[in-house]
């Protein structure tokens, strides 16, 4: 059994009966939807004509959101239907993230996410969804898939139908028949603030941009973007924390830790402090922090998110261990140094997977590409933060003996080629291609060249190159490196997301 919808875009009059029916059964506040219709228009004055599209839940055989969802709040029930549990839910927006059609939301009352679920309560009972009882036109159809005697299975196996995204390979169970192929496709369509039903050649100022042969967006339901400052300062801590301990692990194995002190010391609590901080960002950002630790009590092991939480605990629990043997032996173990390299670099790293599983959001599917991107971010923070740490310790200590500075040098420089390579690589989608315009070209682009490119690279190589040893050069350049790497992780987090998925 496998219930799926089918919406007759031909017999859709656009009452928005659906939506208030939703609306109404479901008890869904204002300002967010379980179903809407989305409204373009296409041609000049007077030859327009208005389309419509019934937009909502594709309750897909293969669910992104589901794999990704770390409580298991989201399920596949037996009968296909993608259920979901809000007293599971810690709202942390990773299935909004993963949901290539835009169907989820934040209840503004529950604090969870929420979405269509088939109207399951009414399902069980042998009722029809509240939207297929009052649709005028019967112009939605539900039933079993997998009968070939329902109407929604003859439909589908008679008529031409079409699915959204077809190439995200969720195996989504919504099939329309008739539809603007551009309303499967929002990539196509141009978002402007007037109606073409209500202009006219001449009253149009001879300036405005136009074009008869485009499709427009004239209504739609409001998407926010799920992540903000938080992700990319998460992002940032994070990096700072796995990075000073792969630097001073790497410097200590190298140049014998018994002499280095201000590594063994240092490095343990400054990466404690960076790594509560981004614990602290992370419970912070989620809808219900009260419910974070689900994530250990209800854990849904495909999920990224869950495994990056063990991995951060695993490796807090390890720079206690290494702080421990430098406080009452003053020697750390090269077993120590070797784990502390190893678990620096999967704390850096695992987000990369975890945006990857963020289906909706093509721009991050680079996941190999975004963990080396991670890896020499983290170099650069740890490098970065140590000589500001040591010079702050002791400002007469000549860093040059220890090889901090070359190793920000190495990591900033291979960490500018890898982002020029990965920008020069062409994408395969139509939605990263744009998010890559955005972020180089576009509204993203002044921030993205000046403050993460020339004031957190070229200047912080200038001054590492040109100034050295001197140890104001050197510290300046540390501070610019970790401003513009913030700005680097704010600035990809906030491209991924600029592509409307609907």
């Amino acid at each position: 059994m496998r219930y799926g919808f089918v919406i007759d875009q031909t017999r859709c009059i656009g009452c928005h009966a659906c939506t208030v029916a939703c609306k109404e059964e479901h008890q869904v506040p204002l300002g967010v939807f379980r179903t809407w219709v989305k409204y373009v228009e296409k041609g000049e004055y007077p030859h327009t004509s208005r389309h419509f599209g019934v937009m909502r839940c594709n309750h897909c055989d293969s669910a992104p959101c589901v794999t990704i969802c770390p409580t298991k709040a989201l399920y596949r029930r037996s009968d296909g239907i993608i259920d979901f549990d809000n007293q599971r839910c810690i709202g942390c927006k990773s299935c909004m993230q993963a949901c290539p059609y835009d169907a989820l939301y934040i209840d503004p009352n529950s604090n969870t996410a929420a979405k269509c679920n088939f109207c399951a309560h009414r399902v069980e009972t042998g009722l029809e969804p509240a939207c297929v009882i009052v649709c005028p036109t019967q112009a939605i159809l539900a039933g079993d898939l997998d009968d070939r005697s329902s109407n929604v299975s003859r439909v589908v196996a008679t008529q031409k139908v079409s699915v959204r995204k077809p190439g995200k390979e969720t195996k989504p169970k919504l099939y329309y028949v008739g539809i603007e192929e551009d309303l499967l496709r929002p990539t196509r369509l141009a978002r402007e603030n007037g109606y073409a039903f209500a202009e006219q050649r001449d009253a149009r100022p001879a300036s405005a941009n136009f074009d008869p042969a485009v499709t427009r967006e004239v209504y739609d339901v409001a998407h926010p973007a799920p992540w903000g400052w938080k992700i990319a300062a998460y992002l940032w801590t994070k990096s700072i924390a796995a990075g000073v301990m792969m630097v001073a692990a790497l410097v200590m194995a190298g140049a014998g830790n018994s002499s280095l002190r201000i590594l063994s010391l240092g490095s343990p609590i400054i990466a404690l402090i960076a790594l509560s901080v981004t614990m602290a960002l992370l419970v912070f950002d989620l809808k219900r922090p009260d419910r974070f630790y689900y994530l250990l009590t209800k854990p849904n092991f495909r999920s990224w998110l869950v495994l990056g939480a063990y991995i951060l605990m695993a490796f807090g629990a390890l720079c206690v261990v290494w702080l421990l043997y430098a406080v009452f032996t003053g020697f750390v173990p090269g077993i120590v140094l070797a784990l502390a390299a190893i678990l620096g670099a999967a704390s850096a790293c695992y987000s990369a997977f975890l945006f990857a599983q963020a289906k909706g959001r093509d721009f991050w599917h680079s996941k190999w590409i975004f963990c080396l991107h991670l890896l020499l971010q983290a170099l650069v923070a740890g490098s970065a933060t140590l000589e500001i740490s040591a010079m702050m310790g002791d400002p007469h200590m000549p860093l040059w003996f220890l090889p901090i500075p070359q190793l920000l040098t190495l990591s900033l420089i291979l960490g500018l080629v890898t982002v020029l390579i990965e920008m020069a690589i062409p994408r395969r989608s139509e939605d990263a291609r744009r998010a890559k315009r955005v972020l180089l070209r576009g509204d993203l682009s002044g921030r993205f060249w000046l403050s993460a490119g020339v004031m957190g690279v070229v200047f912080p190589l200038a001054l590492l190159v040109l100034a050295f040893p001197f140890q104001l050069a050197l510290g300046t350049a540390a501070v610019l490196a970790l401003y513009g790497l913030f700005w680097f992780e704010y600035l990809w987090v906030k491209a991924g997301q600029v592509v409307p998925l609907s």
